[in-house]
């Protein structure tokens, strides 16, 4: 069964600062407007609510984005993700590999659209899924690879695409690669191509925690695929004339908000770079902590600052920085990701034997402090000192009891 990990502070109703921030980019006058003229329009009973035209419109504005052939909106990065799962018609024998440190949502789509979940280990630095270590797991039952751009740090797809192409399931050609850029949106690739063009299918999500919102959900697919594309724009539509479909379609007023914020997108992750950034200088210099990784080019976005404490204080240790933090001066952390087969039932049972040692020591290791680019510029020098007296804190515990 699962441990249930912690994900936020036992001292909870101490915090100044949340666990995480409640949206992750922010509105302007812009959206504001944006809203004001839909609620306009769709009053009038002979236009309503009908959302082609904004869908239309955000969807050609995301493929010149991206870069991508095609960008196909849905209702949340959920139901988009287990619709790209569905075109596959997995059977209970293919596979699908997945990073062990992830978001519940992938996996749990993996096993709901029928497939056989394969978990695979992170690499060390980005916690990325690990190319070698899929290389390990993949077999000639493997249907796709799920690559998630783990909290903005941009993953290379193209190792992945190699690998792929190297290792063809007899029937189905050569595994797709799917690829989770939840916390990802406007990122760039190694290659300096933007996220969403590289892949046989990519999924974002707009949900209020994310890089950009739409109302608090919506998700986009982009892909390079045509047939991919047409399927999915039945499936989220009842199926067109001939097949089988259900209702998850972007609605109208989050359609003519998304215009918006993704015109905004690369100035708030700018300035979520920045910050990080400067977050990092402010932290360095201390040895417990491993800070996040600097990637150049727009390859990593923060949308979590992880941070990882030394293997001595895996589990216990980080649970005591996290609490010092919340306890003593207010500030909230979360743990993102725990290992899903530790935290998850359903998962958890479907990968019973499965064990990856890498990922569980770790996701032990692993916090991540509140960080959102609007906190005030004395909110985060707090911050950044209270990280640093509470390691201060602990070490000192952890000296005295060696």
């Amino acid at each position: 069964m699962p441990t249930n990990p912690a994900t936020v502070p036992r001292h909870i109703e101490a915090l100044r600062w949340p666990v995480e921030p409640a949206q992750g980019g922010w509105y302007t006058d812009a959206e504001h407007d944006a809203v004001r003229k839909v609620l306009a329009e769709s009053d009038d009973w002979r236009t309503g609510w009908k959302a082609v035209p904004y869908t239309d419109a955000f969807e050609e504005a995301f493929t010149a984005h991206t870069g991508a052939g095609h960008a196909v909106a849905f209702n949340s990065g959920g139901t988009a993700m287990e619709m790209i799962l569905r075109y596959l018609r997995l059977a209970p024998e293919d596979e699908v590999i997945s990073c062990a440190i992830n978001f519940v949502g992938p996996h749990i789509a993996v096993i709901g659209q029928g497939g056989r979940l394969v978990l695979a280990e992170p690499e060390p630095v980005t916690l990325n899924l690990d190319v070698a270590d899929t290389e390990r797991v993949i077999s000639p039952r493997t249907r796709a690879i799920l690559l998630t751009h783990w909290n903005g740090a941009v993953a290379d797809v193209r190792p992945l695409l190699d690998l792929a192409d190297r290792h063809p399931h007899p029937v189905h050609g050569p595994p797709v690669v799917i690829v989770d850029a939840a916390r990802a949106c406007g990122g760039r690739t190694p290659t300096g191509a933007r996220v969403g063009v590289e892949g046989w299918a990519t999924v974002f999500s707009f949900e209020s925690k994310k890089l950009m919102t739409t109302f608090g959900q919506g998700g986009v697919v982009t892909t390079n695929n045509s047939a991919l594309a047409e399927r999915l724009r039945r499936l989220r539509a009842y199926g067109g004339r001939d097949h089988w479909g259900t209702n998850q379609m972007m609605s109208k007023i989050q359609a003519a908000v998304g215009i918006v914020q993704l015109s905004r997108l690369d100035d708030m992750n700018s300035a979520r770079i920045s910050r990080a950034h400067r977050r990092t200088q402010a932290l360095e210099g201390i040895d417990e902590l491993t800070l996040p990784p600097a990637l150049g080019g727009g390859q990593h976005l923060y949308y979590r600052y992880n941070l990882l404490v030394p293997d001595e204080w895996a589990g216990g240790g980080r649970h005591k920085l996290m609490n010092v933090l919340a306890a003593t001066y207010g500030v909230g952390s979360i743990i993102s990701d725990p290992v899903t087969y530790l935290g998850h039932g359903l998962i958890s049972e479907h990968a019973s034997g499965q064990h990856c040692p890498r990922a569980e020591r770790l996701a032990a290791r692993l916090l991540c402090p509140i960080l959102h680019p609007r906190m005030s510029p004395g909110d985060e020098a707090a911050i950044c000192d209270a990280i640093r007296r509470a390691t201060a804190d602990v070490a000192r515990t952890h000296r005295a009891t060696d």
